[in-house]
C-alpha cells in the first residue's frame, strides 16, 4: 500500500514523524501546479489560503485541503466531489481571544495614554472606565466567541449574548439578531466576533452604531467586511472604536480610520506562536484519520 501523500506549507515549523506518510514541503501560494510525485492526499496551506485553494487541491487530488484559518470565506462554497475543506477550529480560539481581552482592556484601561506618558517621561494619574459592572454584549457565539465567554466572566461583566437565532446554550441564553435594535442601546461594551458571510457582511453600519450610547467602546476580531468603515471612522468622536480587522486590509495609510479608532491592531489577534503546536496536534490528527479510514475533523465544505 502506497504511502499517504501529504503537504505542508513552509509556514508551519514542525515535522511530522508518523509512519507510512511521507511529507512535502510547498508553499502553494507560490507554485499553483503540484510538484512531483504531482499527487497529494492531504494539502495543509500556511496560514493565509490563496483564493484558488481548491482549484490547486483538486488538480493535485487532495482528499483533504486543510486551511490555516478559522475563517473560510476566502474560498468558493462548492468544491469537487471528493475533496473535503477543514478550517482550523482548535488552533487559533486561544490566541484571538486572548487578543480580544487584549484589546478590551487597554480601551477601557486607556493604555494608549499611558503609553504616551511613559514616552514623554510624564507621572499622570487619572481614572478610567475600567471593565468591572460594564454591559457588554458578545456578537458571535461560535468557538472563539465561547473562548471570549470563559475569559469574560472573572471581569464581573453583565453579558449579553447574541448569534444568528435564539436559543439557550450551556454557557447562557443567547438571543437572536432581531432583537439587536433592542439590546443595543443599553450596551457600554459591543465586541464583534461573527465569521464573513452574505447574512454579515456590512451588519455594522451607521445604523448598527448609531443606536450605540456616546462612549461606548465596539471591538471587531471577526472579519473587517462585518464592518463599513467609512461608518466606523465617522463614529471615531462619540465611540470607542478598538479595531482588528478591517475592510480592506492592510488599511490604507491615509484611511480616515486610523485617526478615529482608540487602538487598531492590523488582524493580529490570532498571531500567537501557540499556532505551531496546535496545528500540529491538529494535522497529526487529520493523518491519523486518513489512515484508519475515518472521517476527517472540522469540515466547512465538501
Amino acid at each position: 500500500m502506497a504511502n499517504l501523500q501529504v503537504s505542508i506549507d513552509p509556514f508551519w515549523d514542525f515535522d511530522i514523524g508518523i509512519p507510512g506518510v511521507d511529507v512535502t514541503r510547498w508553499d502553494i501560494k507560490k507554485d499553483g501546479t503540484a510538484p512531483e510525485p504531482g499527487h497529494f492526499d492531504i494539502i495543509l496551506t500556511g496560514h493565509w489560503t490563496p483564493a484558488n485553494g481548491v482549484d490547486i487541491a483538486k488538480n493535485a487530488g487532495a482528499r483533504l485541503l486543510q486551511i490555516g484559518s478559522v475563517g473560510f470565506d476566502m474560498l468558493p462554497e462548492n468544491v469537487p466531489e471528493g475533496l473535503q475543506v477543514a478550517n482550523a477550529s482548535t488552533v487559533h480560539e486561544t490566541g484571538t481571544s486572548e487578543m480580544v481581552l487584549t484589546l478590551l482592556l487597554a480601551g477601557v484601561r486607556d493604555i494608549p495614554t499611558i503609553v504616551h506618558n511613559d514616552d514623554h517621561n510624564e507621572w499622570g494619574q487619572f481614572y478610567v472606565d475600567g471593565l468591572a459592572d460594564k454591559k457588554v454584549m458578545l456578537i458571535g457565539v461560535g468557538g472563539v466567541g465561547r473562548a471570549i465567554i470563559q475569559r469574560l466572566k472573572p471581569f464581573e461583566v453583565d453579558l449579553t449574548l447574541v448569534a444568528s437565532h435564539a436559543r439557550d446554550e450551556e454557557f447562557g441564553h443567547v438571543h437572536g439578531m432581531d432583537e439587536l435594535n433592542k439590546l443595543l442601546p443599553e450596551q457600554d461594551v459591543v465586541i464583534v466576533i461573527v465569521p464573513a458571510n452574505k447574512h454579515t457582511k456590512g451588519l455594522v453600519n451607521k445604523d448598527f452604531l448609531a443606536q450605540m450610547k456616546d462612549g461606548a467602546y465596539f471591538l471587531n476580531a471577526g472579519r473587517g467586511s462585518v464592518a463599513v468603515t467609512e461608518d466606523l471612522a465617522a463614529e471615531g468622536d462619540r465611540l470607542n472604536l478598538l479595531i482588528d480587522t478591517v475592510d480592506p486590509e492592510p488599511l490604507p495609510a491615509d484611511s480616515p480610520l486610523w485617526g478615529a479608532a482608540k487602538i487598531i491592531t492590523s488582524h493580529n489577534a490570532g498571531n500567537s506562536r501557540a499556532m505551531q503546536p496546535r496545528m500540529k496536534a491538529l494535522i497529526e490528527r487529520q493523518i491519523r484519520h486518513a489512515l484508519a479510514g475515518e472521517p476527517f475533523e472540522n469540515i466547512v465544505l465538501g
